[in-house]
């Protein structure tokens, strides 16, 4: 089923009752959900994507725009006629009911002339169990089951009723580390397993990056950057975007371009031609950095850290936005670990410039000095 957000903004009155007006939550939000992905909406805390979600299951209602089903216009259309499963961040289930009756409850709660025959409704129950490989638990309570068979089961009970669309709020938020790992890996299988339209809404840009056919970056309630997950952290359109996605952050510089050269402190670390002088802010991924006895960037060596497959080369700068820089190189890279100072070049591909002003992208044509380009302006 795809899904199409039309220009859908979303406000609320102001509590605040001395500023007064309202908030907007969602502003003018344009997406279109093709058929049968999973699309994740990332985003920090109160940056709308909650909200969107609830507009999509009809929980909340745009303030302008409309919601499209297909082509069925479903903006004024309650959550219940809306076809949708939702699966919350606390699981939301009966502690009273097994497994079986959980999953059974939202057909057993339609309307009398809806309802289907009691082995219907069992066989369903039992498939959705089988789907999500929890058939085995269908007699147990959810208090003698983890949190990650629980979840299974609110997945489960939004399967049961074979849902167009399927929404899934923070669901991961509440389970451990490794927990959240299998169990996404587990949404991404049922997900390709039922072709179901789904939605996935996560803070959490590794949970949105290993399972989404698409991602959509949002900050205060706006989209910043959409696309492939690897394409977004390969070419962030913006800063919010590079410094959102990657774990570790990215490295960012204060800079600036001076004669078609762009300088870190002293150190000239790229020829860019085409880049107007000026202030400019450079973005470095961890694993961008090259540590070569003649690299443009000294840096104070702060500690070495070895990771098996990769290495953690933990320095200081003063132009870092953080005062500490921390990069990942292979773990057959050699340099003296032993030393007061590490140099560093780029590689071209992990380096971004962005406006200084605005943080938008630069897109130019720059090459990473590779010698010693401490050079002065």
């Amino acid at each position: 089923m795809k899904i199409v957000l039309e220009h859908i903004t979303k406000r609320y009155p102001n509590r605040d009752k001395k500023r007064g007006g309202e908030v907007v939550a969602v502003d003018d939000f344009h997406l279109t959900i093709p058929d049968g992905k999973l699309i994740g909406l990332l985003g920090p805390s109160g940056c709308g994507k909650s909200t969107t979600l609830n507009m999509i299951c009809g929980l909340e209602s745009p303030t302008e725009g409309h919601i499209y089903f297909g082509e069925e216009d479903v903006t004024d259309l309650s959550p219940e006629l809306r076809g949708v499963g939702m699966v919350f961040q606390s699981y939301a289930l009966y502690p009273h009911m097994t497994v079986r009756q959980n999953i059974m409850f939202p057909l057993e709660n339609r309307k009398k002339d809806e309802r289907l025959p009691k082995e219907e409704m069992l066989r369903k129950a039992e498939e959705a169990a089988r789907l999500v490989q929890i058939e085995n638990l269908l007699d147990r309570k959810p208090s003698e089951m983890s949190g990650g068979q629980q979840q299974r089961v609110a997945i489960a009970r939004a399967l049961v009723k074979e849902p167009r669309v399927l929404l899934l709020d923070e669901p991961l938020s509440n389970l451990d580390a490794r927990l959240r790992l299998s169990t996404r890996e587990e949404i991404r299988r049922i997900q390709r397993e039922t072709g179901i339209t789904t939605v996935f809404v996560t803070h959490d840009q590794e949970e949105a990056m290993s399972i989404s056919d698409e991602i959509v970056v949002m900050e205060a309630g706006i989209i910043r950057q959409k696309g492939h997950p690897q394409d977004i952290y390969d070419e962030p359109a913006n800063l919010f975007v590079a410094k959102f996605l990657g774990t570790p952050p990215i490295n960012v510089f204060e800079a600036r371009a001076e004669a078609g050269r762009v300088y870190i402190g002293d150190a000239c670390v790229m020829r860019a031609p085409d880049v107007a002088d000026g202030p400019l802010t450079v973005g470095v991924r961890p694993e961008g950095f090259v540590p070569c006895a003649d690299g443009p960037l000294a840096c104070e060596l702060v500690a070495v850290e070895r990771m098996g497959r990769d290495t953690s080369i933990v320095a200081r700068h003063r132009a870092h936005e953080r005062g500490q820089i921390r990069t990942i190189v292979g773990s057959d890279v050699r340099f003296d670990a032993t030393a007061d100072e590490v140099r560093f070049s780029f590689k071209p591909a992990k380096t971004h410039l962005f406006d200084a002003a605005t943080g938008e992208r630069i897109h130019a044509d720059a090459t990473p000095v590779t010698g010693n380009g401490a050079a002065h302006a």
